[in-house]
């Protein structure tokens, strides 16, 4: 069972990027130009690397190495993305690794190209690169592979040789877990459950009834054996459930216009507990979206399209006005569910000034917004 944040550590050792990993201080999946150089550096890893795993971290400063931190990144839907790009595409998973030095709402992202024997290949056109592109990795460089291109295992022995110094064992665990509990508050009642005598959980969270329902908000799941966050919210509520051999996440998304907020559905995430130092996690969307009037709907949607236009002008706000920026970017996602024209727009113009206000609340919502939709594009 490897020790993801001792893996990455390991990694960043090899000072400059090679053939089996790269870093990244962000990634940009939000514009084609973005999940274009993406998708070509996933084709490149995989085909640099036909007979090991190879890695990509984000969150890490270019030219120093330093562990800068990203934002916690929902993966559950990374893999379609790959898949609808890419010929004999790998498995790849991306992994929310915690460091101590970081604040609670940064990890540093851990993708893992599983290796995969055939060469991969762009399958259609993705900005400048073209149907039956194929890129291999020489050093640092992600190279269009020549049309007599094979596959070469040049990597084999250095990533297992990582890979086996990455080993968690019974220390690692217990600082993990301290770490874990140590950094919530009672309030957030942090504990934890080991599964399968292997698995040690913890999870964190602040609790609310609603009738005879317990839910949780501000919400932290982490793996300690392997220092993976598997979940992490700073708005949904949350249910949570657990036998011996599975952790269940039920992830609820607060909607409403005016004053009427309601509860609905948004995914439901179920870790199975495998023998042999296996576990498996399976996601389903379950979110329907709900159907507002739509007259009032168009009403709500001009008011803040207002809003906006003064942010755009520069118009001192009223305390109103500051108020109604919290719930901007749920009104501007329930006008996109409901196909508004411009609404996607008019939540991107948003976040230049949200990020700007000193109370960042109105901001996490926009994230949180940001996640949702990620998730619903790609179910």
């Amino acid at each position: 069972m490897l020790n993801k944040r001792l893996l990455i550590r390991n990694l960043l050792a090899h000072n400059d990027e090679n053939s089996f990993y790269d870093n990244k201080q962000r990634l940009d999946l939000n514009h084609k130009i973005g999940k274009a150089k993406f998708i070509k550096h996933i084709c490149a890893l995989s085909n640099a690397n036909p007979a090991n795993n190879s890695y990509i971290v984000v969150g890490i400063e270019d030219s120093t190495n330093a562990i800068l931190g990203v934002d916690f990144f929902d993966d559950s839907k990374i893999q379609n993305l790959v898949n609808a790009h890419l010929l004999n595409p790998p498995k790849i998973q991306y992994e929310n690794v915690s460091f101590p030095t970081l604040p609670k709402y940064k990890a540093i992202g851990l993708i893992t190209i599983h290796a995969t024997p055939q060469l991969t290949v762009f399958k259609k056109n993705a900005w400048k690169y073209k149907k039956g592109d194929a890129f291999y990795r020489r050093g640092s460089n992600s190279l269009l592979a020549p049309p007599n291109f094979e596959l070469q295992n040049t990597n084999k022995k250095i990533v297992a040789s990582i890979e086996k110094n990455a080993s968690n064992n019974i220390e690692l665990t217990l600082n993990g877990v301290f770490h874990f509990m140590d950094k919530h508050k009672a309030a957030y009642h942090p504990q934890y459950k080991v599964f399968n005598e292997q698995f040690v959980l913890c999870w964190a969270g602040q609790q609310k009834k609603i009738g005879k329902e317990t839910f949780y908000s501000r919400v932290d799941i982490e793996l300690v054996n392997e220092q993976v966050r598997l979940f992490y919210s700073d708005l949904d509520d949350v249910k949570i459930e657990f036998d011996n051999n599975s952790f269940r996440i039920t992830e609820f998304v607060q909607l409403g216009i005016n004053d009427i907020i309601k509860l609905y559905p948004l995914e439901k995430k179920v870790i199975h507990f495998k023998g042999n130092g296996r576990y498996v996690i399976a996601s389903e969307v379950l979110f329907e979206a709900p159907q507002f009037d739509l007259k009032n709907l168009h009403h709500v949607y001009n008011t803040y399209n207002t809003l906006l236009h003064k942010l755009e002008s520069h118009t001192i706000l009223s305390q109103q006005d500051i108020k109604m920026l919290e719930k901007a970017p749920i009104i501007f996602m329930i006008c996109i569910l409901h196909e508004f024209e411009n609404a996607k727009e008019r939540l991107d113009t948003l976040k230049p000034y949200l990020k700007a206000l000193d109370n960042k609340k109105a901001y996490i919502k926009y994230k949180e917004v940001k996640r949702i939709l990620r998730k619903l594009k790609y179910r």
